[in-house]
């Protein structure tokens, strides 16, 4: 039998509706979710969540790391691979993209790094511990 953690995992939407308050309803019961229970969130939620902030909502790569730091700060939120994803977000800082930025974080104990991306790759090298190398 699987142990349950008395948390809740909660999906890209609920993260975005608390963060950008377009929808009066599902933004008050994503606040409500949010304040009163304990919440999960996932390194591809986060992912997501910069994503559709960037695509969708048009915010600056800033203004999205902001927002999702802001979040992360919030009491009763627990990040997945909080320390990775902590890295990333510097990463993010130094202009890689966040998606990358995660990836590059969530490698941190590899032997290496390994991308057809040789932007990726000349953009991390010194970034990171772990080497990248181009496939």
């Amino acid at each position: 039998m699987k142990s349950v953690v008395a948390m809740l995992a909660v999906d890209t939407n609920v993260v975005v509706r608390y963060l950008v308050k377009d929808d009066d309803a599902q933004s008050a019961r994503a606040r409500d979710i949010v304040q009163n229970a304990p919440i999960f969130i996932s390194p591809t939620v986060i992912l997501e969540c910069d994503w559709v902030l960037r695509s969708l909502y048009g915010f600056s790569r800033r203004q999205a790391l902001g927002a999702l730091e802001a979040f992360f700060g919030t009491p009763n939120v627990n990040v997945g691979e909080a320390a990775a994803v902590k890295r990333a977000l510097r990463l993010a800082e130094l202009g890689l993209d966040f998606a990358d930025a995660l990836q590059l974080a969530l490698a941190e104990y590899c032997e290496a790094f390994v991308t057809f991306d040789r932007r990726l790759a000349r953009r991390a090298r010194g970034l990171i511990d772990t080497p990248v190398r181009l496939a």
